[in-house]
């Protein structure tokens, strides 16, 4: 057994410095963000100036979560070879955004994907429909971050979680209240740099252990914990389920709302296509360092040791840190782990606000003839609601694994809002009730079979057996929804939003009329 004694949970003087240098620089960034952010394009688009250099950082930024960090770091040092199937079904996602969303996407929309599905179809139905998906969305995403800022912070501070959800909380509500996107965009590339620095250094000061010889380190966790480790069925047994899990993991990257919305920061087509070609090298390069961190940590660190810190494994990666690098580098991990949880809650945030602000207020119940002023109130008020909701939700769900909900999520993603988008562009023939219809479809068939999963029925609800045999539901929610788009519009078709279909493709490919 490993004897192996921790820090974690003690004031840590290098990680409190951090935590204040980086809070300091962002607070600059956003004040400077603010004298620019006055119209509704600077809020939602950072008055599309971004570079397809930066916005390809700023989404690895976005996507790179702590979720991910802590959680499949911890996934793998517990359950071995299966925790590759999170690193992974993050990583594949990202050529279908290349080839299939970001050129359409930043060529036909204005602020959220919204505007996508709704180009040729009814604005109303549609867009309450994929204001539903957004924040279901956004809200098991926020969950999964919040409860992850407040076991990090308890850590660094030593402070009460409850006491550290409302730091985060607040910090993230300055950053887009007043810095809008220009400022949650450099605070996605600063956090971008330093986390794949920080990742960089833990896995090669790890690997100094084995001669930098990876086979070395896969040998030494097989002859500790057997050849289990590095065989499929520690985490997933049921094959289907694991199908599952890799089917939104997949489709959903290209249905978070807080991912399509930075491709309208950038100023075309072209500079979507090569953000989304930057990013999708980096965080490729970013989820293999989380597979070897997992591994490395048991090892080096020990289960028993990760496992008494926190039964879900999320610090493991921070007590490899400390194993690697001492308290130092365990206080500089902790503070960009830090870094990373404010500035994906501050892009899920703006999400949430840009859905309620210009997709309801402004589309729905104004009908687009709201002003820019009104509309820029809205999303202000809405970023304090979102922000406190958040607060609320990371304190209800105060115990669960963070990597978990994030799988929710993509669920979630992958059914309600992929479908609709993917249709819309692609088909001619859907109609307002058929897109309606299936993001309606997706978002309550992955929400209640989540309910009346494993999950939710046995862990939480108490009940002797599941309802709905997998952990995540989107095998079954995926193609039902897109099964109720098709079904809806061969039903009910729309002969106004077939006769729009051949000058959308003209928008689509060359960009014509694109803002």
């Amino acid at each position: 057994m490993n004897t192996f004694t921790s820090t974690i949970g003690q004031p840590n003087a290098t990680s409190i410095i951090f935590f204040f240098v980086f809070i300091a620089a962002t607070l600059v960034i956003t004040y400077y963000a603010a004298r620019r952010s006055r119209s509704a394009s600077q809020f939602y688009a950072a008055g599309r100036s971004v570079t397809g250099w930066q916005n390809g950082l700023a989404l690895a930024g976005d996507y790179m979560s702590a979720a991910s960090f802590l959680g499949i770091a911890g996934l793998v040092s517990l359950k071995g070879y299966d925790g590759l199937i999170y690193s992974i079904g993050f990583l594949v996602g990202w050529p279908i955004i290349m080839f299939l969303i970001a050129e359409p996407l930043r060529n036909l929309g204005k602020y959220t994907f919204a505007d996508v599905v709704a180009y040729r179809l009814s604005q109303k139905p549609v867009r309450v429909a994929a204001s539903i998906g957004s924040l279901l969305t956004v809200c098991f995403y926020l969950i999964a971050q919040m409860v992850g800022s407040g076991s990090l912070i308890k850590m660094m501070f030593g402070l009460p979680y409850e006491t550290a959800i409302i730091i985060v909380g607040a910090v993230m509500i300055a950053y887009v209240l007043f810095g809008g996107m220009l400022a949650t965009t450099w605070v996605q590339i600063i956090k971008a740099v330093l986390l794949l620095a920080g990742a960089t250094v833990m896995v090669l000061m790890a690997l100094s252990r084995f001669n930098f010889d990876v086979t070395a380190l896969f040998g030494a966790a097989a002859a500790t914990y057997g050849e289990k480790v590095l065989n499929p069925g520690g985490l997933v047994a049921n094959p289907l389920d694991a199908v599952s899990l890799g089917i939104a993991l997949m489709f959903g990257t290209a249905g978070l709302p807080h991912i399509l919305m930075r491709f309208y920061t950038v100023p075309d087509a072209k500079a979507a296509r090569k953000s989304v070609f930057y990013a999708t090298g980096l965080i490729g390069y970013f989820y293999i360092l989380t597979f070897i961190i997992g591994f490395a940590s048991m090892v080096l660190v020990g289960r028993d040791v990760i496992v008494k810190m926190d039964a879900g494994g999320n610090m493991a990666a921070l007590l490899l840190a400390e194993v690697t690098g001492g308290t130092v580098f365990l206080g500089f991990i902790a503070a960009v782990a830090f870094a990373t949880i404010l500035a994906v809650v501050a892009g899920l945030t703006l999400a949430g606000a840009t859905t309620l602000s210009h997709d309801l207020y402004a589309n729905v119940f104004r009908a687009g003839r709201s002003t820019e002023e009104n509309e820029m109130k809205v999303a202000k008020r809405a970023t304090i609601g979102l922000g406190v909701a958040a607060v609320l939700l990371g304190l209800a769900f105060k115990g669960q694994n963070v990597a978990f909900m994030v799988g929710l999520a993509f669920a979630i993603a992958a059914s309600a809002n992929f479908p609709a988008l993917i249709l819309s562009i692609l088909w001619k023939g859907t109609s307002t009730f058929g897109a309606t219809a299936s993001i309606v479809a997706g978002a309550v068939a992955a929400v209640g079979l989540i309910v009346l999963s494993p999950t939710v029925w046995v862990d939480i609800l108490g009940n002797a057996a599941p309802i709905f045999p997998w952990k995540n539901p989107a095998l079954v929610s995926m193609p039902f929804a897109f099964l109720v788009g098709w079904l809806g519009s061969v039903l009910v078709p729309d002969a106004r939003a077939q006769s729009l279909y051949a000058a959308q493709q003209i928008r689509n490919y060359l960009g014509v009329g694109a803002e």
